[in-house]
């Protein structure tokens, strides 16, 4: 008989290697063992031949090193497991120690071992939330995180809905969306519609109403007031001069946690005023959502649980390793405008015989089940504990605040309010130009030198602009610690500035 088949024929078997070629076993097998143990030990020899926080050198001389070290990436022939050992060794050699007391730059956390252990095991797996038919038990463990964090901001988990996201970028992004199509509103006819955020807020609630189609005038940078929180008086008048403009308020935006300062907008304030105005009101308390957790600072969050919705970020307050996002909404209807079928993921039949699916709540498909980690660090360590390592940080910073306040080539821009600090090094010829010059400097002095990693910033109304930050997220770091690195920071001033602060 003839057909169109192509005949395959006898399949010739495989060339089998040799034990040496046992990374592409899979990692089921008995060499992942040996695999992560290389791993741990090039982890720890990569930081041994660091030596500090970050590797010492010029930004073009530990590039060229990199690339030297690690070699043409397409070859013909690969070189064998040899390379695992090797490559994680140059990325460990070449990374930044969030353990390290010297690191203190960004809003980036030390992973607790626990949840990086737990992060490794949803690697192995390579589970795919996508759909119950890829990872029924992490869909699961996903629903239960999500109404962990309802239950944590005060929502109705049997009413509220969300989802673990990549961070708080994204957790912005989907809120936005959210309250731009709900109900009630001109839709994606955007050219009426409106967000409003303070001048301090996150830059990704800028980039993700661009993204979204609002053009920028459409976002309506709100006044602070002197410590930095979204002034209500002036959102009132911001809401009143769009309507009376035609203009279709979407989204009032409400931080918690402000990158430089850590300041709370007064979110009761906010949702009153935005509920008379008919806009929705979204929470980004990726940064101070973790003060949830504390006994001493959730009160600073009271009323969130009146917004529409909230975005939270572990990696920072809740130590996980990257990405760690959640977005929750109030109401589970919330998201409705990302309802979408595709019967290779969620056909309504098998939704009906009980097939969880969270495809409809989130911006991706292939989504790996960072869910797991979360629970497992929430049961491991719990609340209690989590809270104790918040106002560990908090106590840290307070303890600089009154270190800079005290010495005399400090001074503090204001009283932290969660775990940053903002101050500056104060040269002799303290003049906004010559300040901004010394700071700068100072900064990747110690950057080059590998002693330590700040972060610094630049404050629109103040002169000098140019200020330095500890963002303090180490639950592990003493007061002695954040004195070196203080003493660090004013060595370094003292050279940049040509005097002598001894």
């Amino acid at each position: 008989m003839t057909t169109n088949a192509i005949s395959l024929g006898t399949p010739e078997p495989e060339p089998r290697g040799t034990t040496h070629d046992f990374p592409l076993s899979s990692p089921g097998s008995d060499d992942l063992h040996t695999l992560i143990g290389t791993v741990l030990q090039a982890l720890s020899d990569g930081a041994q031949q660091r030596g500090g926080p970050v590797p010492a050198g010029e930004p073009v001389e530990l590039a060229g090193d990199v690339r030297d070290a690690l070699g043409p990436l397409l070859l013909r022939e690969g070189r064998g497991v040899g390379v695992l050992a090797s490559l994680t060794e140059i990325l460990a050699r070449g990374a930044v120690d969030l353990a390290d007391p010297a690191w203190s730059a960004h809003l980036l956390s030390p992973p607790l071992a626990i949840s990086a252990a737990a992060d490794v095991a949803a690697a192995i797996l390579n589970a795919d939330l996508t759909s119950w038919d890829q990872s029924p038990a992490g869909i699961i463990i996903e629903s239960e995180v999500v109404r962990a964090m309802c239950t944590l901001v005060g929502y109705d988990p049997d009413a509220a809905a969300g989802v673990v996201t990549s961070g708080g970028t994204e957790s912005n992004l989907v809120g936005l969306f959210l309250a731009r199509d709900r109900p009630g509103g001109p839709g994606p006819a955007h050219g009426r519609s409106v967000v409003y955020a303070s001048r301090s807020a996150h830059f990704s609630i800028r980039r993700s109403a661009r993204l979204l189609g609002f053009p920028d005038e459409n976002v309506i940078p709100v006044e602070t007031n002197a410590r930095d929180q979204m002034d209500p008086d002036a959102l009132r008048a911001a809401l009143e001069g769009g309507t009376r403009e035609g203009r279709w308020p979407a989204c009032v935006v409400a931080t918690t946690g402000t990158t430089d300062f850590g300041a709370i907008d007064p979110v009761e304030d906010i949702i009153t005023i935005s509920r008379a105005h008919g806009a929705a009101v979204h929470v980004d308390a990726a940064y101070g959502g973790g003060a949830l957790f504390s006994g001493k600072l959730a009160s600073l969050l009271t009323g969130i649980d009146g917004a529409d919705s909230v975005s939270l970020d572990l990696h920072k307050f809740g130590w996980q390793p990257i990405g760690a996002g959640v977005l929750l909404t109030r109401r589970a209807d919330a998201f409705a405008p990302m309802a979408f079928e595709a019967p290779y993921v969620n056909a309504a039949d098998d939704l009906r015989a009980g097939h969880l699916n969270h495809t409809d709540r989130s911006l991706r498909t292939t989504r790996r089940a960072d869910a797991f980690k979360i629970a497992v660090t929430l049961q491991a360590v719990g609340t209690e504990r989590l809270g104790e390592m918040v106002d560990h940080c908090h106590m840290l910073a307070r303890h600089a605040a009154r270190r800079i306040a005290l010495t005399p080539y400090l001074a503090l821009a204001c009283d932290p309010v969660l775990s940053t600090v903002v101050f500056r090094y104060v040269p002799r010829a303290d003049v906004p130009a010559r300040s901004d010059a010394v700071n700068v400097s100072l900064r990747r002095r110690i950057l080059a030198e590998g002693k330590a990693v700040v972060g610094r910033t630049e404050l629109r109304t103040r002169k000098p602009s140019v200020w330095l930050k500890l963002t303090l997220l180490n639950p592990f770091m003493t007061v002695e610690d954040v004195d070196w690195v203080l003493d660090v920071i004013t060595s370094a001033g003292s050279l940049e500035d040509g005097g002598d602060t001894s």
